[in-house]
């Protein structure tokens, strides 16, 4: 398109002449005979300016129109503004203006606040559950969409907060509880009778009061603990040498107890008070009831009796 500046050049640019130099106005002529757009006439100093593009009325000394954005002075309208790419009807954007994806952005699998229900990449979910308003049921903020579920109870999973892994099977639940009312503890005693029936190489410690362990679950390991091999037992026996990682397992309804050697190296035995001390070491794998005034012994020196914990024992 060429122009006629004011001193009747024909130029190829339209801000300037390129004939004479003459600054060219808006208001210059085509070259095609069609006059190019008008500025808006000059209202008086002090009153409205009436746009000639959309007929909005903008406050006196607009340079543009508010409605539409018209240039008052130059006589051209603003152009519209670019769309933006990558937008989807749902409200989430796979990348928005300037690279920022929203909150809760379907395409991120995002782990931020406002991500929950929506859906990672090669999600087949509801699209548009991200920034604005998600279900109440979604995942919770700060795990990333379609994440493995690590809730107890599945393999591998983390305990929750505040409830220790058992020691036989590291990563797993704890046991449930003992049923009933009814609190049972385990008396651990450093016993030379049978240290002097097992004659280890080990010297005996001192023997005195037994120590105490609240049974509070129905299974519970008996054992010495191993961190390399996450092994925490729920009856410690680390101070005897003779007693296994895991060496045999406790188990109750609530009101009866067994006791199940699990491959010990030393063996388990049971022998009623007063009777004389065992030399038969239980079979592995099988479960024998621990009867009312039994001791269960173990290892070089240990010797165990579960009963019912006296006021205050618990």
């Amino acid at each position: 398109m060429t122009v006629t500046c004011p001193e009747g050049h024909v130029s190829q640019a339209t801000d300037y002449c390129d004939v004479c130099g003459t600054p060219i106005p808006a208001a210059g002529t085509a070259s095609s005979g069609t006059p190019a757009a008008s500025p808006a006439p000059a209202a008086p100093e002090g009153e409205p300016v009436t746009c000639p593009n959309c007929g909005e009325v903008s406050p006196a000394g607009s340079l543009f129109c508010e409605n539409c954005g018209y240039d008052f002075t130059t006589g051209t309208t603003a152009p519209p503004p670019p769309p933006v790419s990558g937008l989807d009807l749902g409200g989430s954007s796979a990348s928005a203006p300037g690279g920022a994806a929203g909150a809760g952005s379907a395409g991120a699998g995002s782990a931020e606040a406002g991500s929950a229900g929506a859906p990672g990449p090669g999600h087949d979910g509801p699209r548009g559950a991200g920034a604005a308003g998600a279900p109440s049921g979604g995942t919770p903020a700060g795990t990333a969409a379609g994440a493995p579920d690590t809730q107890a109870g599945r393999p591998g999973a983390t305990p929750p907060a505040g409830t220790a892994a058992p020691s036989g099977s590291p990563g797993g639940l704890t046991a449930p509880p003992v049923p009933g009312d009814t609190a049972w503890v385990a008396e651990i005693w450093v016993d030379p009778d049978w240290y002097a029936h097992e004659r280890p190489e080990d010297p005996l410690p001192s023997a005195g009061l037994p120590g105490l362990v609240t049974l509070r679950q129905r299974s519970l390991l008996v054992g010495r603990p191993s961190q390399s091999r996450n092994i925490r037992p729920d009856v410690d026996c680390g101070s005897d040498p003779g007693v296994s990682r895991r060496h045999c397992q406790l188990t109750t309804d609530g009101q009866r107890w067994w006791v199940e050697d699990l491959g010990s190296s030393n063996g388990t035995f049971v022998a009623a008070a007063g009777e004389p001390l065992p030399d038969t070491p239980l079979t592995q794998g099988v479960r024998q009831e621990i009867e009312e005034g039994d001791r269960v012994y173990i290892g070089a020196w240990t010797r165990l009796v579960i009963r019912k914990a006296l006021p205050g024992e618990v």
